[in-house]
């Protein structure tokens, strides 16, 4: 172990920095959002079934809701453009901005070089969930998705139902594209209901028991065209287990709603990111 110097505990005191500070950022109009979904009716639902995933479409302007309808079950959740899939969630930027975890306010970022809101929750049923003892909290921006490789390096499985799968797979159906050139297009998710945080002694990261309960949805503003797909994790409430059949798993609900003429007066769809793109030449 390394020696420990005099000022350890000098070095250690040292304030954080917030690396990105918001307040310059574009705010949603929270309230011209709940508006509009106040008239909106509903036009199109995807039933996600148990350890699959399902594609759906948002056109610019409507809202989505993802809820849980039989039991605890987490959702692991992928964005794009609609017409431009290589414009897709970048949910390490929306860490960097946002933080660990996403609520009511907060947006999902593109990738570069468009860098621009694709969706903005609007509700969110557990927002009461705030932060339990051990620092967990839901709907993380931190898990990448459970995946048959890490599953092969670790236990040596070949198990296919695991998120990474299940969203090639619902990528390939929607595109007509081959698995390996769907796969491409997947991406680190959005961890809908599931409860995460890192350990304060090792730093890992750790799951436990989701707190949803049938009833209990998040639901977003879709600022582009968007492409979803959303798979009902194996792991069910991820209580114990992810990638594996053992654990109780259910279903999970996809709605659309299109808000009445005119009830988004003044909203246009975010412009692509304004650097130029020269990068110093």
């Amino acid at each position: 172990m390394s020696k420990i110097p005099e000022d350890a505990a000098e070095r250690r005191a040292i304030a954080p920095v917030i690396c990105y500070p918001v307040e310059t950022l574009p705010a949603p109009d929270l309230g011209l959002y709940r508006a509009a979904r106040a008239g909106a009716r509903k036009v199109a639902e995807w039933r996600v079934p148990p350890r699959e995933a399902s594609d759906f479409s948002v056109p610019a302007g409507q809202f989505f809701r993802i809820s849980s309808i039989e039991g605890p079950q987490v959702g692991d959740l992928n964005l794009w453009n609609a017409d431009d899939m290589t414009e897709r969630f970048y949910s390490g930027k929306t860490r960097a901005l946002h933080g660990t975890h996403l609520t009511e306010g907060h947006r999902l970022w593109s990738s570069f070089p468009a860098l621009r809101p694709m969706a903005t929750v609007v509700t969110d049923s557990l927002a009461w969930y705030g932060v339990d003892a051990f620092g967990g909290r839901v709907h993380d921006v931190i898990g990448t998705r459970c995946d048959p490789y890490t599953g092969n390096l670790l236990s040596g499985t070949q198990y296919h139902h695991c998120c990474h799968s299940n969203l090639t797979r619902a990528v390939a159906d929607a595109r007509g594209m081959t698995l390996e050139d769907a796969e491409t297009h997947v991406h680190d998710v959005l961890n809908v209901f599931m409860c995460t945080g890192f350990t304060r002694d090792t730093g890992q990261y750790f799951m436990k028991a989701s707190p949803v309960r049938p009833g209990d949805h998040l639901e977003f503003f879709a600022e582009i065209d968007l492409l979803g797909a959303l798979s009902a994790c194996p792991g069910g409430d991820c209580g114990d287990k992810h990638s594996s059949d053992a654990a109780a798993c259910h279903p999970l609900l996809v709605e659309v709603f299109a808000p009445e003429d005119g009830a988004l007066q003044g909203w246009v769809p975010p412009a692509r990111n304004g650097y130029d793109r020269s990068h110093g030449r």
